[in-house]
């Protein structure tokens, strides 16, 4: 029984680069990608229907005027150019935020107020800005390590090492080849894309000295009951205070390796590389999935929920993108896999996989996914995770799905005609009232909570 579940646990666990070979269908990058803006005023109220949002596109009073020249003094002239277009746009005085702070806020308290040790206000106030502008440029392409920082991160990362033969090994783990955040890559792009108030108060709260930051969530958006709310928190071990009965305040930290990870990045990024909020971001994400566990110097995890010790399995991504955007997400499983992971059918027809993925993306939401890729014999040999942003409709009235893929090294949207795709989803996180009337899902806290009581007590 254990190796079945660990074998099941496996298959699910989408953490790697997508194997170039495949072949079978040729992506199209969408070319005029920068003439469309990631989150305009024309599209604010979709999916934020009910929630306080100002939208304004003109600076008001002598504070925001203030602030606005205080942050744009700190940019070249490309960014300038970002910055001016974000407040055309809607988004600099959006304030769809946990604490109802605009993107104009928060960029203000990265340039006045301390950054986190080895960070450059400087940089992270430019990633922030050119991130919400232009999301696209998130990658999980973690970089090498310089020579100069080699020692400090060995013995960084050895500082918890019991024994000799674990530190020899340190060496070959920090050189991180394909990276395992794809699911914390594609979060941190939704959350930059849909939420950009949100995004840069994160950005501001994770590269401060206390990096960290904080948000309030009703337990019921992670559970049918707030004895089960509380239960996801505790196992997910997750720092929280209870504020009423069916409200909790969460803390956000990235794991104490990234600020060197960070660091390297403020001063020796590559082209194509992570930037310092990347880091930031995707440690944060990474730790929320994988229960406070994930080493950035590393790239590896431990935790209870997953025997792997790369990437985040789907009960996992699914709380985190839940926490994160404060929402009722449902993970819907449309592949079925036997225990020896060969796809051997789906849990739906394409139909209805397809309506409920227009409907999200009619609501204004993008679509995080896990898609497969299986050999000559549909066993599944790869997993991965990507975001559904939007879709056309062709002359032949075949559709298209726009999608961003974290790992392709492609700053652009990417499209899949529905014929590929469609078949490769095995996950997709929706929210429940997209698809509560047409299937019967069991909540991923259900069976993340019976998946745990199995394996603790074939252990």
């Amino acid at each position: 029984m254990v190796e079945k579940i660990n074998v099941a646990l496996k298959q699910y666990n989408y953490n790697t680069s997508v194997n170039r070979t495949d072949n079978t269908q040729q992506t199209s990058p969408v070319t005029n990608a920068q003439a469309c803006p990631s989150f305009t005023a024309k599209t604010l109220s979709m999916g934020y229907s009910n929630k306080n949002i100002t939208l304004r596109t003109e600076l008001s009073g002598k504070e925001e005027k203030s602030k606005y020249k205080a942050v744009s003094s700190k940019l070249d002239r490309n960014t300038r150019k970002m910055l001016e277009g974000l407040l055309k746009n809607g988004i600099l005085l959006n304030n769809n935020s946990d604490d109802k702070s605009t993107v104009l806020d928060n960029l203000h308290k990265i340039v006045t107020e301390p950054r986190a040790q080895g960070l450059n206000a400087n940089v992270i106030l430019k990633d922030t800005i050119t991130t919400i502008a232009y999301p696209y440029f998130i990658t999980q392409q973690f970089g090498d390590i310089p020579a100069r920082y080699r020692n400090a991160v060995i013995q960084a990362n050895n500082h918890s090492k019991l024994n000799q033969t674990d530190a020899r090994q340190t060496s070959d783990d920090i050189d991180v080849e394909h990276s395992g955040t794809c699911v914390a890559a594609s979060t941190e792009f939704k959350l930059a894309k849909q939420m950009p108030a949100e995004f840069a108060r994160f950005a501001q709260g994770l590269s401060s000295p206390d990096m960290s930051v904080t948000k309030t969530i009703k337990l019921e958006n992670l559970a049918d009951n707030t004895l089960s709310g509380v239960w996801l928190l505790n196992a997910f071990e997750i720092p929280f205070e209870m504020n009423n009965f069916n409200e909790a305040v969460l803390k956000f930290k990235p794991d104490n390796n990234a600020i060197l990870r960070a660091q390297i990045q403020t001063t020796d990024k590559d082209p194509e590389e992570r930037s310092p909020l990347d880091v930031l971001m995707q440690s944060t994400f990474m730790q929320v999935g994988s229960q406070q566990t994930y080493n950035s110097l590393t790239d590896k995890r431990g935790g209870k929920f997953n025997q792997n010790d790369k990437g985040l399995i789907e009960f996992e991504k699914t709380f985190t993108e839940s926490v994160v955007f404060g929402k009722n997400i449902l993970s819907v499983t449309y592949q079925t896999v036997d225990e020896n992971a060969r796809l051997i059918g789906y849990e739906t027809d394409l139909s209805t996989m397809k309506r409920h993925l227009i409907n999200a993306l009619n609501m204004g939401e993008n679509v995080i996914i896990g898609y497969t890729q299986t050999n000559e014999n549909n066993v599944i040999v790869n997993g991965h995770e990507i975001t559904i942003v939007g879709y056309k409709t062709n002359g032949d009235g075949k559709m298209t799905f726009i999608c961003n893929d974290t790992d392709d090294e492609v700053a652009k949207p990417i499209e899949y005609p529905e014929a590929y795709i469609l078949p490769k989803i095995h996950h997709a996180a929706l929210p429940k009232e997209i698809v509560e009337t047409d299937l019967n899902i069991v909540p991923s806290w259900v069976e993340g909570v019976n998946m745990y009581k199995q394996m603790r007590k074939c252990a």
